[in-house]
């Protein structure tokens, strides 16, 4: 017998809080184009009460609390990374350019000997 325990991945109230929350998102914007004969103000603030509750609902339930440390973890993720200086990513941009030039050529090139080889030596259509 395994004695590790069992993990539910959410529970329905879980799911409801998130179902809820994404009805609330929508009704915000509902109400953001419903309102197009208010004042931006008024449209304004029914979009931001529509996805502040929404946020405040995703924050009660675990999968809410779960993506905000996702997220939390994300940024500490980027702040790792060791950006290039100004002067490498401006090499990187040469180098790419170059690659780019030299790929245009090559098929430039390619396409030029096949349309020859096709149209003049095995069809004769051009002299």
């Amino acid at each position: 017998m395994s004695n590790q325990s069992v993990q539910t991945v959410s529970t329905s109230n879980d799911k409801l809080k998130v179902a809820l929350a994404v009805v609330a998102a929508i009704a915000g914007v509902v109400g953001f184009y419903y309102l197009s004969d208010k004042p931006a103000l008024v449209r304004a603030g029914a979009l931001v009460a529509g996805l502040a509750f929404a946020v405040l609902l995703l924050w009660t339930s675990t999968t809410g609390r779960e993506f905000l440390n996702f997220a939390k973890e994300a940024v500490r993720e980027t702040k790792k990374v060791v950006w290039p200086t100004r002067k490498e990513a401006g090499q990187i941009t040469a180098i790419v350019f170059a690659f780019v030039l030299v790929m245009a050529i090559f098929l430039w090139g390619t396409d030029k000997f096949l349309e020859f080889l096709l149209y003049d030596v095995i069809l004769g259509i051009r002299k």
